[in-house]
């Protein structure tokens, strides 16, 4: 099972990753969690400077951009 975490202050873009993530992983029938991380000492853990920030299995795939759907579905694949 993948854990996706999004990471990021709670802003309308961090809300569109959350939900594309939700609906590529839907879509690819990924068994996972997708969580959001709002906790600026979590986010700042991980290494992120810019958010929103995808996170798959505690390895940041992207971050400071919305990826599409299909954007994320390759990196789950």
């Amino acid at each position: 099972m993948k854990k996706i975490q999004i990471l990021g202050g709670g802003c309308p873009n961090c809300r569109t990753l959350y939900a594309n993530a939700e609906a590529a992983a839907k879509s690819l029938g990924v068994e996972c969690s997708v969580e959001k991380v709002t906790d600026i000492k979590e986010i700042m853990k991980a290494g992120v400077m810019s958010t929103p920030a995808l996170v798959v299995d505690g390895v940041v795939k992207s971050a400071g951009r919305v990826l599409s759907p299909d954007e994320i579905k390759k990196i789950l694949a």
